[in-house]
């Protein structure tokens, strides 16, 4: 998101996110659309989110479906959202690094990915 609506975490998203295969689940072009519905109601450029929304498009980014019970006991067992609990279910299946600025994702992705 931060790479896409130009937000402050931008440059250290980019180098994050550099060289590597980009995963999500299929919640990520809800979320997208989402986010770019309250960024237009909150008085963004629609020329703006309609570029941004053309650049998430042409980012190439492998969907998956997420196993819905292991995404339950994960929401339940770090105190996330569901939707938050899908991206470290995928990061655990994948075996990779979860990339987020969300600081209690971020914990639980230490604790979870850790062992």
């Amino acid at each position: 998101m931060a790479v896409l609506f130009h937000e402050p975490q931008r440059s250290d998203a980019l180098h994050a996110l550099a060289g590597k295969a980009l995963h999500a689940p299929f919640l990520l072009d809800h979320e997208i659309a989402n986010v770019a519905v309250k960024k237009t109601r909150g008085g963004q450029s629609r020329a703006l989110i309609g570029d941004a929304l053309r650049e998430y498009l042409e980012h190439d980014i492998e969907l998956h479906r997420s196993d819905v019970q292991a995404q339950y006991a994960l929401a339940v067992r770090y105190g996330l959202s569901a939707y938050d609990a899908a991206y470290l279910w995928l990061a655990g299946v994948l075996q990779a690094s979860l990339a987020t600025f969300d600081a209690k994702l971020a914990k639980a992705a230490r604790e979870h990915l850790a062992g």
